[in-house]
């Protein structure tokens, strides 16, 4: 346990995730995976490094990364 009881809650929704899934990470990702494509919601992904979003307004779609807008439009 930390100081921080935010962590600490983000912490054990990760372990109960991880517990569900029986341990298995690849479990857990494909979960997750099934979660979002029932949403409904769009799903982007964020290049990693260098790059950070440095706006939003409210959808991804919107999203701005080092000044250049990735949205689909």
């Amino acid at each position: 346990m930390t100081k921080n009881p935010i962590l600490d809650e983000l912490h054990a929704a990760r372990e109960k995730l991880l517990t569900d899934a029986g341990g298995d990470i690849d479990q857990l990702v494909a979960g997750i995976r099934e979660r979002e494509a029932r949403s409904g919601h769009k799903v982007v992904s964020v290049p990693v490094g260098g790059s950070q979003i440095t706006k939003a307004t409210g959808t991804a779609d919107h999203a701005v990364s080092d000044g250049k807008s990735l949205s689909n439009n």
